[in-house]
């Protein structure tokens, strides 16, 4: 086999291999098959114009081109014209299975089935840095720089997986590139026959002339492999010998009593993504069950996770500060001793099925017994499963506080604090005008903020004509909100975000709060939370009675005692009323499905039209963790490829700056411009010649490089300089050689095209130093060793495996 058909095909296993980093995030290894089989065309596509061969850039369009239409004929085929060839329908088709599987990402937990809009994501992006790894590595030789999209891949995959995941799929990862790389240098060597084990050549330079008699040079490829080796045994055992780092979403261990220790941060998530479907659910399906001595469960919300940033797109949890449980959690922020509560004790036990990593507690919850690796965050009063700890099965004990405070406790609160009210009005720039607008006008007349939202939940849930429809779409972003306000047709993500920004936008700190309604009481005394329970609510902060309930959305859940216009005692106290609770949700929500087909009532799927089995409504890992993952891996994988240009400007910028005055200052610093001279020349093109010396290498710059003018005269006072720091008795410092390297610099980009010029600045050549100065010091370090060895006697003298066969090739 040919150099570049061992290339091409070690490009296409390292792809593969980087490849499967992607499997634990689907259910099915199929797609990786289909993966293959499109990814060995469009290599064979690429080989046979090398074989013609065609000029590199034509090379590159075959095969960009042989990869779009085998996306074609994968997944638009009815769409494409002549059912080959891609077209503007095509491309249509493609845009909406990307926004397909846009969707089916927040929707499902890891792992997520392949769907075709995931599936074409996924092959997708394999067959486009399958092609970026064979035009770096095959067609452009350069393999090194290849290692960079397998990175990407890898990274995002493995990001995207987070404790699923292995150290196997590194080890695939980096064992392809390191297949890459041995493949190029076997290569490159071949093209000057046979390496001899003998000794030093006769024309050995540099430090390779003063080897010892009978010293046995080692091959570039032995030392490769050997270098390559070691740092895949370093990259898997030091992470193994250092402490443990944050592995993910949070730090550290702790148990429901507080013990463990250390800090931590968790991450800013969008629990509410699959909300809409839980709801639209065709069957119920217990989630909680408990038992509480509260004397009414009408108030009894179970609460996840607050919401408290609107970053104009979404409404998600701040990155927070986490730490043990503590015994008994702090008193509730802004709750003071003259509001009444009443201390209840709640026994909760959740389904097998039920996992996601945020525990359901009421709120304010004071103490919590669980066992398990949980952490707490004090802002909203959560807990959270580290390393991926769920809630699963849990069984645990919640003491929390009843809070009654009454309409004119809730009137006469002073200003909250300054830090509140900087957090919680905050709003985007992009938020419609008409928002604010509609919150004045609802508010218009109300004395107090107690006032205005009383009637902003009035407006939502009784006289401003909204209706409740788990149908409709739920839309993101600020003009969701505006479009709902003009339609009323929604659900409680709707009223609850709708809420909550108007009231910020009044000067009312305000947040939403994600959870469960009270649920379904039992003639045994427990009650009965199910998956259509799932809720989403505001709470605003009121100084002296804290963040405070209030229930927009209508035929849901029950409104608060404090908003009601007549007394509490008023109020229906038994939690079997039907608008009281949410277990009447089947009737209020005729567009819902009482049955389930036969076939999946066959298959016992009934129950997993939304992704709850591995994720609830507020499921915090699957969704949001990968969208920010995904924010954060693609800003890394576009930096990835800018590595050698930042190294390049470091170098130059160390080369060329100022150093000491003395003699050997002065030579250190013209050689380390003559350096730089022949590293920009090699950039644009012009490859160091080691055997010239510095007179004929400045004439070869000067000849290839096009220079004319001070650009040439710099490149000889340059050469004339090193030979003065070099040959002569008494070196005169030159002046002015960084100037002379900026004229050259500048000369020989003029002198070159545009694509040259880019590939110098973005992808320069001499980046590669990078490798040999790594080379060289393993192989110092090597021979360091081998002397020792050789001290100790020829009895204890260790044997060096051989990495490969002795060539039967003659020399």
């Amino acid at each position: 086999m040919s150099g570049r058909g061992r290339l091409t095909l070690c490009a296409y296993a390292a792809t593969l291999m980087a490849s499967s980093a992607v499997l634990p995030l689907l259910d099915s290894p199929g797609w990786l098959v289909q993966a293959a089989v499109l990814l060995a065309v469009q290599s064979g596509a690429g080989a046979l114009t090398r074989r013609v061969p065609l000029p590199r850039p034509l090379t590159v369009a075959v095969q960009a081109l042989t990869g779009l239409v085998l996306l074609t004929l994968a997944f638009a085929r009815g769409q494409a014209i002549l059912g080959v060839l891609p077209g503007p329908q095509t491309l249509a088709r493609f845009g909406e299975l990307l926004a397909a599987g846009g969707q089916d990402i927040e929707r499902y937990a890891i792992p997520a089935p392949a769907s075709d809009g995931i599936r074409l994501m996924v092959i997708g992006g394999v067959l486009a840095i399958g092609f970026l790894v064979d035009t770096l590595a095959v067609t452009f030789r350069s393999a090194a720089p290849a290692g960079l999209p397998l990175l990407a891949l890898y990274s995002v995959a493995a990001g995207l997986a987070g404790g699923g995941a292995s150290a196997l799929w590194f080890v695939l990862a980096a064992s392809g590139y390191l297949l890459l790389l041995l493949a190029e240098g076997r290569d490159r060597l071949s093209a000057w026959g046979r390496v001899f084990g003998g000794g030093p050549p006769a024309a050995a330079r540099g430090a390779g002339a003063f080897e010892p008699p009978g010293r046995t040079p080692r091959a570039p490829v032995r030392s490769g492999r050997r270098i390559g080796a070691l740092a895949l045994g370093v990259a898997l055992a030091v992470p193994a010998a250092l402490p443990a780092l944050d592995g993910g979403l949070l730090d550290g261990t702790a148990a429901g009593k507080g013990s463990g220790s250390g800090g931590g941060t968790i991450s800013a998530v969008n629990p509410l993504v699959s909300l809409q479907d839980s709801l639209k659910q065709p069957e119920d399906r217990e989630v909680l069950r408990y038992r509480t001595g509260a004397p009414d469960t009408k108030d009894l919300y179970l609460r996840i996770v607050s919401l408290d940033k609107f970053d104009g797109t979404a409404w998600k949890t701040s990155e927070r500060k986490v730490g043990d449980v503590p015994d008994r959690l702090p008193q509730p922020t802004g709750l003071s001793a003259s509001v009444a509560t009443d201390e209840i004790t709640t026994n909760i036990t959740a389904a097998g099925s039920y996992r996601q990593s945020w525990l359901p507690l009421p709120y304010p919850a004071t103490q919590v017994k669980i066992n398990g690796r949980w952490r707490y965050e004090p802002e909203g009063r959560t807990l959270v499963g580290d390393k991926n700890q769920t809630t699963g099965g849990a069984e645990y004990t919640v003491s929390s506080l009843l809070v009654k405070p009454t309409a004119e406790q809730l009137a006469e609160a002073p200003a909250p604090p300054a830090d509140i009210v900087r957090e919680y009005t905050e709003v985007p720039d992009s938020l419609p005008d008409t928002v604010k607008e509609t919150a004045q006008r609802v508010t218009a007349g109300a004395k107090n903020d107690y006032e205005a939202a009383v009637r902003l939940q009035d407006w939502f849930a009784v006289n401003g004509g909204f209706t409740y429809d788990v149908n409709v779409e739920s839309g993101t972003g600020a003009a969701a909100i505006s479009r709902f306000l003009q339609r009323k047709e929604g659900f409680c993500v709707h009223f609850s975000f709708s809420m909550a920004a108007m009231a910020r936008t009044l000067g009312i700190p305000a947040r939403v709060a994600v959870g469960f309604t009270p649920g379904t009481p039992g003639a045994d005394g427990t009650v009965s939370v199910g998956i259509r329970d799932a809720h989403a609510w505001p709470e605003l902060y009121f100084e002296g009675v804290g963040w405070t309930r209030f229930e927009p959305t209508p035929s849901r859940g029950s409104t608060p005692d404090y908003t009601r216009q007549e007394s509490p005692s008023d109020a229906p106290a038994d939690p079997a009323v039907p608008e009281a609770t949410a277990s009447d949700e089947p009737s209020a929500t005729p567009s819902a499905s009482d049955s389930c087909p036969p076939d999946l009532r066959r298959r016992g799927e009934c129950s997993a039209a939304a992704p709850v089995e591995e994720g609830t409504p507020t499921d915090s890992g699957a969704s949001g963790g990968s969208l920010l993952l995904i924010a954060l891996g693609v800003p890394v994988a576009l930096a990835l490829p800018l590595l050698p240009m930042a190294w390049r400007m470091r170098v130059r910028a160390r080369r060329l700056g100022s150093g000491g005055r003395g003699p050997a200052e002065v030579t250190a610093r013209t050689l380390a411009v003559w350096l730089e001279v022949s590293d920009t020349a090699w950039d644009h093109g012009i490859p160091p010649d080691e055997s010239l010396t510095a007179r004929k290498a400045a004439a070869r710059i000067v000849r290839l490089g096009n220079l004319e003018g001070e650009a040439a005269d710099s490149v000889h006072r340059v050469a004339s300089a090193v030979e003065q720091v070099l040959y002569a008795p008494e070196p005169r410092p030159a002046t002015g050689l960084v100037d002379d390297a900026e004229r050259i610099r500048a000369g020989l980009r003029a002198g070159v095209g545009r694509r040259t010029r880019l590939r110098a600045h973005l992808l320069p050549r001499s980046a590669v130093r990078v490798i040999w100065a790594a080379s060289a010091r393993w192989t110092a370090l090597t021979d360091r060793w081998s002397a020792r060895v050789r001290a100790w006697g020829p009895s204890r003298r260790p044997v060096w495996p051989r990495l490969r066969p002795p060539s039967k090739q003659r020399g």
